[in-house]
């Protein structure tokens, strides 16, 4: 619960940061006291939740017992505390309450092996109550009674199989079989008859029951009574129990994290009030430990100077792994873990924010693509200069010119407005282009390996964009019947013969409209010319009526197309 509450809010001062990973690498280099402690902690059981079992009055007497046997191994704890040196380790130390006092009141007042109902009795400790040792020892003997009157009984009547009985209903009973009714005596009186017996009772025996049960009922309410002080007492320590769990909790995060660093080899990372992160063989802390492959460790070098990277690359071979594990590596640092790499810098974010992976609605009617605008409005309204954004194929639930904009405009609005660390994965490898017009914004591709038809993912992160998107290749690694990778391969050269042809067509209407346009020009200036040079002081109406009506001519023409 700690682990989910730290991982849920990391750490944004780099003081107590600081703390837990001195504390962490002090326990990862003393294996001996580590070990010691790890053999401690394992025979405590959940003291926070038996806790709140006491102050919401559901505790039974056996929790008590576990909250014992855990409270007896807490001497030894801080005993062990003690030998640290790191500061959150002496702190600890210095404020872990044993509660012996609390310990010792359970020890002295509850059995060992007691009821788990509290109407049943057999939860008070003889010697505790004085009261209780009288009614539990009248209860014995009752039963002593009991045992001898069923002797006497049989030794009467001569009945060998003759036995006293008990049940809620009719209480003590003697129960006789029917080959043995003949022997019993007038004084017995009848009471029930079974199938294969009769049961009686006599006035001795309902003596004794008085007697018996009495002493039990009393027993068992004295008891209970007893058992509700003792939780109450422990009641007014709440607090302080609290606070020792809080603190053993804290001790086995601390220690997992140094178990984890030691088998996983993670190392202690440097964390700043920065704007850069810069990380050595990362690793992703998750897909390493389950894959059969070999982990391919990558670089990461992210700040002012080079706040965006765009990632490109095929399907498949670890764009996103890559900048999940980015985003993991400094969340585990901001909790204060070591994490896996070679080695790490981290400059304190404020948030992380993510958009990976496709996911929809169907209950809040929102589509894939309404979902993922949703969240991207989020993150854009929410991070800042100090934010890790992670974006994910942003813009591929629409068409492709709309999702190539959208991707195009929030990486322009990250870029001017927020200012934020961002890793952008995409497709669209248009965008690449814009690391020549947005300072700040650079381009990086996984690698691959291509071996006539097929390709091998080398799992590399370099420089560049990617120039192909290998997405035939990828179906047919992921099995895609053979016959529809052909197929694809053909249309895919039909497009893009296709495109060259368009593309051709293109460029020659550009240049006829260019030719145009420098044609009109030409005569646009002769036209203008003609009026300019046009001497009207030395022409008669007659001559200067026929001028005009020659530039109204060119000017029809002009505007007409024709020259």
């Amino acid at each position: 619960r700690l682990l989910k509450k730290w991982l849920e809010e990391p750490l944004l001062n780099k003081e107590h940061i600081d703390a837990r990973l001195e504390a962490v690498e002090e326990l990862f280099n003393d294996y001996k006291n580590r070990q010691d402690l790890k053999q401690f902690l394992n025979k405590i059981y959940d003291l926070e939740r038996l806790a709140s079992k006491i102050v919401y009055q559901s505790i039974n007497p056996k929790d008590f017992i576990s909250i014992k046997l855990s409270l007896q191994n807490l001497p030894y704890i801080k005993e062990i505390l003690e030998k640290f040196n790191s500061r959150l380790l002496k702190e600890i130390c210095e404020k872990f309450d044993t509660l012996q006092d609390i310990y010792e009141l359970i020890d002295k007042s509850i059995k060992d092996d007691p009821s788990t109902q509290l109407k049943e009795g057999n939860i008070i400790k003889d010697g505790y109550n004085e009261t209780v040792d009288k009614l539990r020892k009248a209860s014995t003997e009752g039963k002593n009674w009991i045992a001898n009157l069923e002797a006497e009984e049989r030794e009467k009547t001569g009945i060998k199989n003759l036995r006293i009985g008990y049940n809620k209903v009719f209480g003590y009973y003697i129960e006789v079989t029917k080959s043995n009714i003949p022997q019993v005596p007038e004084r017995y009186i009848r009471k029930q008859t079974l199938a294969n017996a009769e049961r009686y009772v006599t006035p001795e025996l309902k003596e004794i029951e008085e007697t018996i049960l009495g002493a039990e009922e009393k027993l068992i309410e004295l008891e209970y009574q007893l058992f509700n002080e003792i939780r109450e007492k422990v009641e007014l320590q709440i607090v302080r129990i609290q606070n020792t769990a809080k603190y053993i909790a804290t001790i086995d995060v601390l220690i997992s994290f140094a178990e984890v660093a030691e088998t996983n080899r993670y190392i202690k990372p440097i964390v700043d009030y920065s704007d850069r992160i810069v990380i050595k063989e990362g690793r992703h802390p998750v897909i390493e430990t389950i894959s059969d492959e070999s982990f391919v460790a990558n670089d990461i070098d992210i700040g002012p100077e080079n706040p965006i990277m765009i990632i490109t690359g095929p399907n498949m071979a670890g764009k996103s792994t890559y900048m999940r594990q980015v985003a993991l590596i400094v969340l585990m640092a901001q909790i204060g873990s070591f994490v896996p790499a070679s080695y790490a810098k981290i400059g304190i974010v404020d948030k992380i924010f993510t958009r990976v992976g496709a996911s929809d609605d169907i209950f809040a009617g929102q589509s894939t693509f309404m979902v993922e605008m949703s969240e991207v409005a989020n993150i854009l309204k929410s991070a800042t200069s100090k934010s890790l954004i992670i974006l994910d194929e942003v813009g591929r639930g629409t068409s492709t010119y709309d999702g190539m904009s959208i991707a195009h405009a929030v990486i322009e609005y990250i870029h001017e407005k927020i200012k934020a660390k961002t890793l952008f994965a995409t497709h669209y490898h248009e965008l690449t282009k814009l690391e020549g017009k947005m300072k700040g914004v650079r381009n990086y591709n996984v690698s691959v390996e291509e071996r006539e038809d097929d390709i091998i993912f080398l799992r590399k992160i370099v420089p560049g964009g990617a120039d192909k998107s290998y997405g035939i290749q990828v179906s047919k690694l992921a099995g895609l019947p053979y016959s529809i990778v052909e197929r694809a391969k053909e249309i895919l050269n039909s497009l893009e013969n296709d495109k060259v042809i368009k593309s051709e067509l293109e460029n020659a209407s550009q240049q006829l409209a260019f030719t145009q346009i420098d044609i009109f020009s030409t005569a646009k200036d002769s036209l203008i010319d003609d009026i300019a040079n046009c001497d009207v002081d030395n022409m008669t109406p007659i001559q200067a009526l026929n001028y005009l009506y020659e530039l109204k001519e060119k000017a029809i023409s002009l505007r007409s197309g024709v020259l």
